[in-house]
């Protein structure tokens, strides 16, 4: 599966001077916890609701700082065409929680680790549907035992395996 088909899309992006608090806004607005800062598209960095709280609100910057002084730079990035197990290796080897994704220099989306969830959970419930299909044609646990007493009325022996 292509990162394409897991990312969110469209990406929110801000230029590079535009301030805290407006980035904040846009953030509220549009119900994301990052945005990338682009400059003619091309990605210069991310800035998460994180950051603002800890590098600006934390660090005594006012909301008229430009967003290039708060942002991360270098981002880590993934391609939009690349395999969806190639987002898993940058989320394990960076640490990062968000992947601008990219096609060529153009911002085209986000990858999170909710995502990569989702895309879990989708990979799981494709393995586990036949078994729970098979389970509700024969409910799981200990068989009915007491309709199977010998004539004597005693309960059968216990098998070997008890």
């Amino acid at each position: 599966m292509k990162v394409s088909a897991s990312m969110s899309a469209p990406v929110v992006a801000v230029a590079a001077g535009t301030p805290v608090a407006e980035v904040a806004r846009h953030m509220d607005l549009y119900g994301v916890g990052s945005v990338v800062v682009t400059e003619d598209e091309t990605l210069l960095g991310i800035v998460t609701d994180r950051d603002i709280a800890v590098r600006a609100v934390a660090g005594g910057l006012g909301g008229d700082e430009p967003v290039r002084s708060v942002m991360s730079a270098p981002v880590v990035t993934v391609g939009a065409g690349d395999d969806i197990h190639e987002a898993y290796q940058a989320f394990r080897r960076s640490g990062v929680r968000r992947l601008p994704v990219v096609d060529g220099r153009r911002v085209v989306g986000m990858l999170s680790v909710d995502d990569m969830l989702m895309d879990v959970f989708r990979r799981v419930s494709d393995l586990l549907g036949p078994v729970a299909w098979s389970v509700l044609e024969e409910p799981p646990g200990p068989q009915d035992t007491t309709a199977h007493t010998q004539a004597d009325g005693k309960n059968p022996p216990a098998s070997r395996g008890s």
